[in-house]
């Protein structure tokens, strides 16, 4: 940590929003501690004996419902004071009928992670609480020089508080000792918060482990989304390879067509020697340059679909790539284990995109691919020498890039500070 941190964190807007936060949140730990447990323990309790159940039952329901309340609070306290919003858990399914929806409330998982929140959540308040008392010490400290000048001194002098909980109370009965009190409050001030931040953090990992949607949820969640967003990338690349087909080889095919057609009527209506050979001779030769123009596009929109290089293994086509760019490129390539077709044709299309913006943007003069495979995933790193200042921005580029990778659970990272370099990691899973 620099000394120019520790200096700075208590005149910081966050430090004092995060105080404010813990100051807050205190009371509402202890209230909700108490309002949960007592009725927890005796629902728990009345629902043991036959003549109790139902009033059990009832404070049990109770404290679920409020519970899920409890636990909106804190995370609109959390949203507002320290800006961190913490995704809703999904909303209670009411049963059928009385017997149904209590049976669904105390099976209401999420209720019930409120609970473990609003019990764990006190220790973390108090340490919160004690961090704020740190904060208020060191500026009664540090006006103690004050309180000297304007007689707040008594016979047994001025009182300095101590954090500590056996720090005692000295007494400050002289002048010169008013500077001690001052040097006491720096130090408790610049320690503040630090103490504050701990209770923050602390909270911040109950508040996601056990009031957000839980991990098999934002699972489920993070399939529905990579699965729409494979079902719009192959929709988009289907519509862009019909246009292509249409804007590309078929006009050329009809063409072709045109100009055979046009040669069959000129030689059907020759019943001796062609008049113009050479105008028939134009005709076949254009219906040739457009039929070979089709065979090449054709065989670029093959080579969209799947690289015929990677028929040999990503290594042989990523050098084939490399010695096609328009940049120099040193490779480097250990891929041990094969992997799936589908992560392979996805690996070289990250490569070659991330190749082509170097070459098109970033001014670079040379890029270095590295291909690594290690701890069952597969890393691409390319960097280049550019001017730097690669962003993901809606519509762009790697905006794509990322959206295509995540349909398979993969990660993008860009390092692009202003003037460069440029450094973009791809890790890929070993199959889709």
């Amino acid at each position: 940590m620099q000394p120019r941190a520790v200096l700075r964190a208590p005149f910081t807007r966050r430090a004092w929003f995060e105080a404010a936060y813990c100051l807050a949140a205190f009371p509402l730990a202890v209230l909700g501690f108490v309002v949960t447990l007592v009725p927890l323990a005796l629902g728990a309790a009345l629902t043991a004996t036959l003549v109790g159940a139902v009033l059990g039952l009832v404070l049990l329901v109770g404290v679920l419902v409020l519970a899920r309340l409890s636990a909106s609070l804190h995370r609109g306290l959390a949203a507002r004071l320290l800006g961190e919003r913490t995704a809703p858990p999904p909303p209670f399914r009411r049963g059928q009928g009385i017997g149904g929806r209590i049976d669904a409330r105390l099976r209401d998982v999420t209720a019930w992670r409120a609970i473990g929140y609003v019990l764990a959540r006190l220790p973390v308040a108090a340490l919160g609480a004690y961090g704020v008392a740190w904060w208020i010490t060191a500026l009664l400290n540090l006006t103690l020089p004050l309180r000297w000048v304007f007689g707040g001194r008594t016979a047994g002098g001025i009182p300095m508080l101590t954090p500590l909980p056996a720090g005692g109370t000295p007494h400050i009965s002289t002048w010169p000792g008013t500077l001690v009190s001052v040097a006491a409050g720096a130090a408790t001030l610049l320690a503040a918060p630090w103490l504050v931040r701990a209770a923050v953090v602390a909270d911040r990992r109950l508040r996601h482990a056990l009031l957000g949607p839980g991990e098999l949820t934002q699972r489920v969640r993070a399939l529905e989304e990579t699965r729409a967003l494979a079902v719009d990338d192959a929709t988009a690349r289907l519509r862009r390879l019909e246009r292509d087909l249409h804007d590309g080889p078929q006009v050329r095919l009809v063409a072709v067509a045109l100009s055979l057609d046009m040669a069959r009527e000129k030689l059907a209506d020759q019943d001796g020697p062609i008049s113009d050979p050479d105008g028939v001779r134009r005709l076949v030769a254009t219906a040739h340059r457009s039929a070979a123009e089709t065979l090449s596009e054709l065989r670029d929109l093959s080579r969209g679909l799947h690289p015929p290089a990677l028929d040999e293994g990503l290594p042989d086509a990523l050098a084939t790539l490399a010695a096609r760019s328009a940049l120099p490129v040193e490779l480097s390539a250990e891929v041990p284990v094969r992997p799936t077709q589908a992560i392979e044709t996805m690996a070289y299309y990250c490569v070659a995109e991330l190749l082509a913006n170097a070459a098109k943007h970033s001014g670079a003069r040379r890029a270095v691919v590295t291909v690594t495979q290690r701890d069952d995933a597969l890393r691409l790193r390319v960097t280049d020498d550019g001017s730097g200042g690669a962003r993901v921005l809606a519509g762009g580029g790697l905006a794509g890039l990322h959206q295509r990778i995540r349909t398979v659970d993969g990660r993008l990272h860009i390092s692009s500070p202003e003037g460069g370099p440029t450094a973009v990691t791809v890790v890929l899973p070993p199959h889709a």
